[in-house]
C-alpha cells in the first residue's frame, strides 16, 4: 500500500470509528456521583423476581438494596436475558456490579473481579424420573444434556470433557437454570445440572425431577464488581458484608428466601386424607360459611387452604405471606382481615378475594375455566394473569380457555416474552402447578366429604 493510499484509507475509515465509538453506551458514573447504584441481575425465584402484587422481590433484591440504602443510594436494576450478557453488563461499565447467585469459580476469578463471599452452593445433576439416573459423570455419555450457556456448570463439564471426551451437552442462552429444570421435568432434556438452592425451589414445582450425583461442591457465591468501581467501593463491600455476618443479617434473609421450601407432592394422597380426618373438621363451620356468603364450594376452599397451607393456621411464608389462605399483608388489608392468623378471617378473606378475582375477568370465560383461572392469579395476581391472556392471544391459543392458558402460564418466565409483557416476568409455571394441585385436592375432598345443601355446580369433577 501507498503511502497516498494509507492517507486515503485512514481519511475513509476514521470517521466511521468515531462514529461507532459515538454509539457505544457510555460506562455510567460511579455512584458516588449520582447517588444512584446499577445492578445487572436476572429473573430467577433465587434472585429477582416481581412477587403476585407486582412488587420487585429475591434474595438478591433484598441484599443489593439493603447495602444501597447503607450508602444512601437509589437502585436501579438491568434485566439480562443470558448469562453472558448479564456478565458484559458489568465489563463494559453499563451496570457496577452483578447481583445474580453467581458462582466465583476459579476459572471465572481469572476474568472477572468478585466481591466477598456471601453463599455457597452445590452444583447438582438433576435428570427425569423415568431414565435410569447417572451416578457419574461418564454414565451422561450418550443422554441429553442441557446447561446454561457461559455458567460455571458448563465449565466443569468442560474440565471433565478431556478426560471423558464423549461427553456432549448442549448449552442454551437462558438467564439461570429454571427454564432447563422444566425442559427436563417435561421430557425435553434427559438432564441439566443446577446450583442447590435453585433446585430446592424447583422441589415444589418438578415433583419428579430426582438428584443424580454432585457435580462441583462448595462452590463459592458472590457479587461481580465492575472495572471501573476503585477501591473505595470495594472496600465498602466488604464492611457491608461482614456487618451482615455478625449481626446475622444475612442468616436471617437467607432463611427468609430458602429457609422454610419444602418440596410439593405431585399428589399428596395420603396427605390430605390423614389430615381430612384430624384438622379439616376444625374449620368446617368456616367453610361452609364461606361458601354461604361466596356461592363458593366449600370443598374447594378446602382444597385451596390445604394447598396454600396444608390446613395449618400459622403458616408463615418466605415471601411473607400467612394463614391458612395465605394472604399478602397488602391483600388482607383490602379485604378488611385484621388477623391473617385467625382461621375465620382468612378463609371468609381468601374466598372473597377469589371472588373478586373471578368476577375481574371477562364475562365470557365460562366456568370452570374462569374459576382456575381466578386461582392462577391467586398466585401470580391479575397483571400477569391477564399478561397471559393477552400471550394466548397473541400465539394463536384460546385466552377463554384454562386447557390453552395452562401451557401458555410458563411463557411468562422465558426472557423472548417476559421483556414485552406489561407486567414482565412472572414464575407462571408455579401458579399452573398450583392451579393443578387445586384441582386434584378437590376431587379427593368431593368424593369423601358430602357437598354443603344447594353446592352450586360449576362443573369440576
Amino acid at each position: 500500500m501507498t503511502r497516498l493510499q494509507r492517507i486515503w484509507w485512514i481519511l475513509r475509515v476514521l470517521p466511521v470509528l468515531f462514529w461507532l465509538a459515538g454509539c457505544a453506551p457510555e460506562p455510567v458514573p460511579p455512584p458516588e456521583m449520582t447517588g444512584e447504584l446499577v445492578v445487572a441481575t436476572r429473573n430467577s425465584p433465587t434472585t429477582y423476581f416481581l412477587d403476585a402484587e407486582g412488587k420487585p422481590s429475591g434474595f438478591e433484591y433484598d441484599l443489593v438494596s439493603r447495602f444501597a440504602e447503607e450508602r444512601g443510594w437509589r437502585v436501579r436494576f438491568v434485566l439480562a436475558n443470558t448469562l453472558d450478557e448479564l456478565l458484559e453488563s458489568v465489563a463494559s461499565g453499563r451496570a457496577h456490579i452483578a447481583a445474580a447467585g453467581l458462582t466465583a469459580s476459579e476459572e471465572r476469578r481469572r476474568s472477572l473481579r468478585f466481591g466477598p463471599t456471601y453463599g455457597q452452593v452445590k452444583e447438582w445433576v438433576i435428570c427425569r424420573s423415568t431414565i435410569k439416573l447417572p451416578r457419574k459423570v461418564e454414565d451422561l455419555i450418550g443422554l441429553r444434556v442441557e446447561v446454561v450457556a457461559g455458567s460455571s456448570h458448563a465449565s466443569h463439564l468442560r474440565s471433565y470433557n478431556r478426560a471423558q471426551p464423549g461427553l456432549r451437552w448442549v448449552e442454551a442462552n437462558v438467564p439461570s437454570s429454571e427454564e432447563l429444570l422444566e425442559r427436563v421435568d417435561i421430557g425435553l432434556a434427559d438432564c441439566t445440572v443446577a446450583d442447590s438452592d435453585s433446585l430446592d425451589v424447583a422441589r415444589n414445582f418438578h415433583p419428579t425431577l430426582r438428584e443424580a450425583f454432585v457435580l462441583a461442591s462448595a462452590q463459592p457465591q458472590a457479587w461481580v464488581i465492575g472495572p471501573g468501581m476503585g477501591t473505595t467501593f470495594v472496600r465498602q463491600l466488604v464492611s457491608f458484608f461482614e456487618s451482615m455476618e455478625k449481626g446475622r443479617a444475612l442468616a436471617l434473609l437467607r432463611e427468609r428466601y430458602f429457609g422454610h421450601v419444602t418440596r410439593l407432592k405431585e399428589a399428596d394422597v395420603l396427605g390430605i386424607l390423614q389430615k381430612r380426618t384430624t384438622l379439616l373438621s376444625r374449620f368446617k363451620p368456616h367453610l361452609h360459611e364461606a361458601q354461604s356468603m361466596t356461592g363458593l364450594d366449600w370443598r374447594l376452599l378446602a382444597a385451596v387452604a390445604y394447598q396454600e397451607s396444608q390446613w395449618d393456621a400459622n403458616a408463615v411464608s418466605f415471601t411473607g405471606v400467612r394463614g391458612l389462605m395465605m394472604l399478602t399483608e397488602q391483600t388482607a388489608d383490602h379485604l378488611g382481615v385484621k388477623n391473617r392468623l385467625d382461621p375465620r378471617e382468612s378463609i371468609l378473606g381468601g374466598a372473597r378475594y377469589i371472588v373478586m378475582l373471578r368476577d375481574g375477568l371477562p364475562v365470557q370465560i365460562p366456568e370452570p375455566d374462569r374459576t382456575w383461572m381466578a386461582l392462577a392469579a391467586y398466585n401470580i395476581g391479575s397483571g400477569h394473569l391477564h399478561d397471559a391472556r393477552r400471550l394466548a392471544r397473541a400465539i394463536g391459543k384460546n385466552p377463554d380457555s384454562w386447557a390453552d392458558l395452562k401451557k401458555v402460564l410458563p411463557l411468562l418466565s422465558r426472557p423472548e416474552h417476559a421483556g414485552k409483557l406489561k407486567y414482565g416476568y412472572a414464575r407462571g409455571g408455579e401458579a399452573r402447578a398450583l392451579t393443578e394441585n387445586v384441582r386434584m385436592y378437590f376431587d379427593i375432598l368431593a368424593k369423601y366429604e358430602k357437598p354443603l345443601s344447594e353446592s352450586p355446580d360449576f362443573g369440576f369433577n
